[in-house]
């Protein structure tokens, strides 16, 4: 009584119930084990017990409501946009992860004319979040208030930020290291013989942007001298877009450059769009480096030379160190810095001769 009905006859329909038979085929147990799992009895194995389930949700049927696994309960993540696929290159890991540890992630997104950072940490709380994670939101802009985080924090709300680390903010934050990562993509193209490296990179009040130009500002700085070399770093801060990338490119071509280091990938697109709109090639005559390695990024025309950041490293660590700190265990509110890795490909090339 009360236990789940299968049908004896096989059917084409999807919705229809599964017949025992087929599930034990594809679990490869028997139809007696397989009744006692879909009807919660005790006395299989853990293991046993997973493949029959997993056989159920390969079959295309949902498993009975007495099955399905509670939330551990809700994280919400908070994330600029998702124009850029960088953000949800995060946002699939880390929601990979927090499911793989029973609880539901809640994506939340800035839409330009949209909720602020602000009102969308509102509405989790209203909805009882047990956590939040903030990737590259105000915590990261050196010109916004930290007191909003320090409330929530006072408020029993654990949390913790990835890229753009806050000194005042009270919780753990996961970073790259941005100064490493300029650093890479001068000391390569100096290699390759170029002289007059820009970098292209985001408003200076981003503590990400901020960190690339002072790693570049060094590399160039420990560079042997050359009489073709600027006397101070070339650095344009624009947008972290496309556009950006363009107009700053623009500027750093007027200026010489033959090397433009880029502070993400969809700011080197851009500027490889104003190579190629001033009738230059990439790599023959102008070389870009990228930052991220987003997702496709190697399929471009052509394929993007950049600095990846190690993602999935930073996703479990940021996950881990929340639910440290949900589970009653917060971790000190420090820094965790994650190495980059260069990347090389096509778009880096021997600097012209003469130049």
């Amino acid at each position: 009584m009360g236990g789940v009905t299968l049908t004896p006859s096989r059917g084409t329909d999807p919705a229809a119930p599964p017949r025992l038979a087929d599930i034990a085929a594809q679990a490869k147990v028997s139809e007696a084990t397989v009744s006692r799992v879909l009807n919660g009895k005790p006395g299989v194995a853990g293991t046993t017990r997973q493949r029959v389930l997993a056989a159920l949700d390969l079959l295309g049927h949902e498993r009975p409501v007495k099955l399905r696994r509670r939330s551990a309960g809700l994280v919400g993540l908070v994330i600029p946009e998702l124009t850029n696929p960088i953000f949800p290159a995060f946002a699939q890991v880390i929601e990979q992860t927090l499911a793989g540890q029973g609880y539901t992630p809640v994506l939340c997104t800035q839409m330009p004319g949209g909720a602020t950072e602000d009102e969308l940490v509102e509405q989790l709380e209203e909805r009882g979040v047990t956590g939040v994670v903030f990737l590259s939101g105000l915590h990261a802009d050196t010109t916004a208030d930290p007191a909003r985080y320090v409330q929530l924090a006072a408020r029993g709300v654990p949390f913790v930020l990835i890229n753009g680390h806050n000194p005042a903010v009270p919780a753990p934050s996961v970073s790259p290291d941005d100064r490493a990562a300029a650093r890479m993509a001068v000391t390569h193209l100096a290699a390759l013989g170029h002289v007059r490296i820009g970098l292209a990179v985001g408003p200076a009040r981003y503590v990400p942007a901020q960190r690339k130009a002072e790693g570049f500002a060094a590399a160039l700085a420990e560079l042997p001298a050359d009489a073709g070399r600027p006397a101070g770093p070339l650095v344009e801060h624009t947008l972290f877009t496309v556009e950006g990338g363009q107009v700053a490119a623009g500027a750093l071509l007027d200026q010489g450059c033959t090397g433009i280091v880029c502070g993400s990938d969809l700011m080197a697109l851009g500027a490889i769009r104003e190579v190629w709109r001033r009738g230059l090639s990439v790599p023959g005559d102008v070389s870009v480096v990228g930052f991220d390695d987003s997702p496709l990024i190697a399929f471009t025309a052509p394929p993007l030379t950049t600095v990846r950041q190690p993602v999935q490293a930073m996703a479990a660590a940021a996950v881990g160190a929340l639910l440290e700190a949900v589970e009653g265990n917060p971790v000190q509110p420090t820094e965790f810095v994650f190495q980059p890795d260069l990347v090389v490909r096509g778009s880096t090339g021997q600097a012209p001769r003469g130049v």
